[in-house]
């Protein structure tokens, strides 16, 4: 088993805050300070980190796909207005690249979430070693994540700083013990159960932090936008059937079809469960935060697995 990094303990109960605003415009008036995030996982976790002392403006709208979502010509306008622009970078925002690099390059103060973690790769099979933007599946470096992004806050004219410094110990805490779930949760599952097939590669990072094996993904490479070939899905069949795979994971945001498809080619008993990876939800979609996210992931691949 790979070596856990350690992290620190939570001295007390975390509150529970409000739920991030999800929406392409943030509730509240425009005074004070303003900061725009791309996708909806770092906007849920922006807004708990400043609560009332900054509006928040969250791209990406519930279950929509990272890789692929645009933006209109109005909200690219407000990207040059933000005090601060977060994004998760690692090449993630396919769709909204241009635009963060328009307002990089005209001075705007950013934030991005991968320029702060330890940083996977995948595979040469997977994407030719590109790094891997989906670190949130570890609870461990969003916790790296918001250690780098409160300072980047409290640099923002008009923060309220002490009210922003005890929502990020707040939710820090949250964190740590969201770690600590995962952890005993997954530690029931047998070794050889501990496998993981879903619609395209985005478990790296809750691979690593908690001993899992992946066999592989449907979609070749860390993108969406990629397909699979006939190869692909015929060489996937034969390792789940090979390593005894027992549940696929297809992603919330994604068709399930293939997935299917890949279950009923490798000719063995395997079940399909859905798993809330790229995106939040709507307030009754059952993930409408990042730790609902996690949690409600954490249930199904230990049921589905164990």
């Amino acid at each position: 088993m790979s070596a856990r990094r350690p992290l620190r303990r939570a001295v007390v109960p975390a509150v529970l805050l409000a739920a991030a605003t999800l929406a392409a415009c943030a509730e509240g008036g425009d005074d004070g300070p303003h900061v725009i995030v791309t996708t909806n996982i770092l906007g849920d976790v922006t807004s708990r980190l400043v609560g009332d002392t900054a509006r928040v403006t969250t791209l990406m709208r519930p279950n929509a796909d990272p890789h692929s979502f645009e933006i209109s010509a109005r909200e690219a306008a407000q990207l040059r207005e933000a005090d601060l622009v977060v994004s998760n970078g690692l090449a993630l925002e396919e769709g909204l690249q241009q635009h963060l690099d328009r307002v990089e390059d005209a001075g705007v103060d950013t934030f991005v979430a991968g320029e702060h973690i330890d940083v996977l790769t995948y595979s040469e099979q997977a994407g030719d070693g590109a790094p891997d933007p989906h670190f949130w599946t570890d609870p461990a470096r969003m916790i790296d994540v918001v250690d780098a992004l409160e300072p980047a806050l409290a640099g923002i004219d008009g923060i309220d700083e002490a009210a922003l410094r005890s929502q990020a110990a707040d939710y820090r805490a949250e964190l740590e013990a969201l770690d600590e779930e995962m952890s005993e949760s997954f530690a029931s599952i047998p070794d050889p159960h501990r496998a993981l097939v879903t619609n395209h590669h985005v478990f790296g990072y809750l691979a690593e932090r908690f001993d899992f094996r992946l066999v592989g993904a449907v979609v070749p490479g860390g993108t969406t936008l990629a397909s699979p070939s006939a190869s692909d899905l015929d060489g996937l069949a034969s390792a789940i059937e090979e390593s005894g795979v027992r549940t696929i994971f297809a992603e919330s945001s994604q068709p399930h079809r293939l997935v299917q498809v890949l279950a009923d080619e490798a000719g063995v008993d395997v079940e399909v469960e859905e798993l809330f990876t790229e995106s939040l939800t709507e307030q009754d979609g059952g993930a409408p935060t990042y730790l609902d996210m996690q949690r409600a992931n954490t249930e199904r691949i230990t049921n589905g697995l164990r």
